[in-house]
């Protein structure tokens, strides 16, 4: 059997395997080892995944563009449908044809099927919800047999990357491993020394594991509250003054998963009798004219990636053009921070939990390994280097190391 680890992210996505004797990350767009969580469906055409599905988005071909995929696994969005053209297809098989893609592009690189996956998880993929969590997994592992992988298997994300960090010690440290995604944080405190790492079973050694369902797309949603809703109507008055215009569409609007939601005439006719009745209509028919194009996606795109400029320290525009000609919005680190402080604070929260957990204090933490996308978001990791403040700081690959670990992970189960 040809094994593999798959890192099937809320906003990226990784499949390796090992090539002679190297875990190893396949192409799976080009020469990029990631690709995005994202499907473009257009009408009499194969589903286009990845930045290629994106760019079709963007460049107004008609379709559904649908990203965040993974954030409907554990509710009741998964068994739901969407319109797609003349069909109406459920979540779960949406994730279908995505895996199903990135698993043939896989295998067309390797040369032969991949027929056995340990796929990465979530600590929890539903917050306080043990069933959900369950249920999670097991929609997971029944999509991937669907898609054709006859061996499934999980693996904790923090622990997948704790096993690539551990590559590079050279003495036995207690870890701190950090995987901050798209969709959650993740944290687990290991054991590692090159001598365990030879160890088939390492049950011992995991002394940890914590998490929470916040992760980069809800810092975009929040930031998307904050600063682009209002300018379209968010927080307005009705005439009747004692009312706010409702707030359900914007907060769809802002949240990947549910952009798609918006995309129908009811909505439109609901939004056209607020238009009506709001004290603020040319706030509002902004809301209506980004709704009716179908450019949800667009602006959410815009403002994820407003938040990495202003991350790396930029000021960024936010255009909203396809609101109305020459709108925009600004960000810069100051209220990226400001608008998402609770969540990061929250983040953080989850490594006294993993203290407690292994009843631990923190002087017993010799390193933090940082891994996923949004340690790049300089408060979130502050926050977390704040809480251990005599361990070292480890720079993982932000994009793969989940995706190596699991791949090593694959191949011991394998053997």
């Amino acid at each position: 059997m040809a094994a593999c680890g798959l890192d099937f992210g809320t906003s990226n996505t990784t499949l390796g395997r090992i090539v002679s004797g190297v875990p190893t990350l396949a192409r799976l767009e080009g020469t990029h080892v990631t690709i995005p969580s994202a499907i473009f469906f257009e009408p009499g055409r194969e589903p286009v995944i990845g930045r290629a599905g994106m760019a079709a988005y963007v460049d107004g071909r008609p379709g559904r563009l649908m990203r965040s995929l993974k954030s409907v696994l554990g509710t009741g969005l998964i068994e739901e449908t969407t319109p797609l053209g003349r069909e109406r297809l459920r979540f779960r098989d949406v994730i279908a044809r995505y895996l199903a893609a990135v698993k043939a592009r896989a295998e067309a690189e390797a040369g032969e099927a991949l027929d056995t996956v340990v796929h990465g998880r979530p600590v929890h993929f539903v917050d306080g919800d043990a069933e959900a969590d369950r249920r999670a997994e097991d929609t997971l592992a029944e999509i991937a047999a669907a898609v054709g992988f006859r061996a499934v298997s999980f693996q904790y994300e923090p622990i997948a990357a704790a096993l690539d960090y551990e590559r590079s010690v050279t003495r036995e440290e207690i870890a701190l491993i950090a995987d901050i995604g798209g969709g959650t944080s993740d944290f687990s405190i290991v054991r590692l020394s090159p001598e365990r790492h030879a160890r088939a079973e390492r049950a011992d050694d995991i002394l940890a594991n914590d998490g929470v369902r916040i992760g980069g797309t809800d810092f975009d949603r929040q930031l998307s509250l904050g600063t682009v809703m209002p300018l379209l109507g968010l927080g307005s008055p009705m005439k009747r003054r004692e009312l706010d215009v409702p707030s359900g569409y914007f907060h769809d609007l802002a949240t990947w998963s549910s952009i798609n939601r918006l995309y129908n005439a009811k909505t439109l006719r609901e939004i056209d009798e607020t238009v009506r009745d709001c004290a603020r209509p040319d706030l509002v028919s902004r809301l209506r004219a980004v709704v009716e194009a179908e450019r949800g996606h667009a602006l959410a795109a815009a403002v994820e990636a407003a938040k990495i400029e202003a991350s790396d320290g930029g000021t960024a525009g936010i255009a909203l053009d396809f609101a109305q000609t020459g709108l925009a919005a600004g960000v810069d680190r100051a209220s990226l921070a400001a608008q998402t402080e609770t969540l990061a604070r929250r983040i953080a929260e989850r490594v006294e939990g993993c203290l407690r957990q292994a009843g631990l204090g923190r002087a017993a933490i010799d390193a933090v390994f940082l891994t996923g996308g949004s340690t790049r978001v300089p408060h979130v990791r502050a926050a977390i280097v704040a809480c251990l403040p005599g361990a070292r700081v480890v720079e993982g690959d932000t994009f793969g190391s989940v995706g190596i670990g699991l791949t090593l992970e694959a191949a011991r189960r394998a053997a």
